[in-house]
């Protein structure tokens, strides 16, 4: 028994694999960010931290500073809460998908946005020295530009995944994607709003809880398919 009465026959061969690797994901994930995790609590200082802005100031420029900025902000809680209602409704309403997919995107941002939270005022770790004008006014660790990104994206990425358009364009829109979220974790070592050990924590952070959601969604469907088939 997989959860709550789901058989590892009533998956599909797909779920099976997305079950799998979602595992081996996970378990990664969690563990680089108790090691992550366990070295703030300490005050440890980070080299890569050090070389990620040694990086910065070698290359900073006001065009790049610019196109930061504007990465940044696709990001960022205004332009995350506004495309997610969009995509929130366009699942649950208009798309042709279960409506659990909705439901489980929502929960998704919702708990990302949770956890992000409370992980920073558990940790508290202060921002960079080197903010130049640009300010933050949360704790540094983890990130939830880079947490929330790669849940916002990673279920677009998803959803492309699982829908009817040819490979090609799968790989295209997934690759453009997942660009996005590293650009968008890459603006924000450059603007000097969080560290480089930030933005790992985060993306773990985002990585964990988006595949523990497309997993619960994943054995929803194996439950509603059962029903259909009895």
């Amino acid at each position: 028994m997989l959860f709550s009465g789901t058989k590892i026959s009533d998956l599909t061969k797909g779920s099976i694999c997305l079950l799998l690797l979602g595992f081996i994901f996970l378990s990664g994930s969690f563990y680089i960010f108790m090691e992550l995790a366990e070295g703030i609590l300490q005050k440890e200082k980070f080299a890569i931290d050090e070389k990620a802005f040694d990086v910065v100031r070698e290359n900073s420029t006001s065009l790049f500073e610019q196109i930061s900025h504007l990465i940044s902000y696709t990001g960022s809680i205004a332009f995350m809460v506004t495309a997610s209602l969009l995509l929130a409704i366009y699942l649950l309403f208009f798309s042709p998908f279960s409506r659990w997919l909705g439901v489980y995107f929502m929960i998704s941002m919702g708990g990302v946005s949770l956890l992000t939270k409370e992980l920073k005022s558990m940790f508290d770790r202060s921002r960079p020295e080197f903010l130049g004008d640009y300010h933050g006014s949360t704790s540094s660790f983890p990130s939830g530009h880079s947490s929330g990104a790669i849940v916002f994206y990673g279920f677009l990425i998803y959803l492309i995944t699982i829908s009817r358009l040819n490979k090609g364009w799968k790989w295209l829109m997934n690759s453009l994607l997942i660009l996005i979220i590293l650009l968008i974790g890459s603006s924000r070592v450059y603007l000097g709003v969080h560290f480089f050990t930030d933005i790992s924590a985060g993306f773990l952070l985002g990585l964990a809880w988006l595949i523990i959601c497309i997993t619960a969604y994943e054995i929803t469907l194996c439950h509603q398919r059962r029903r259909q088939a009895e």
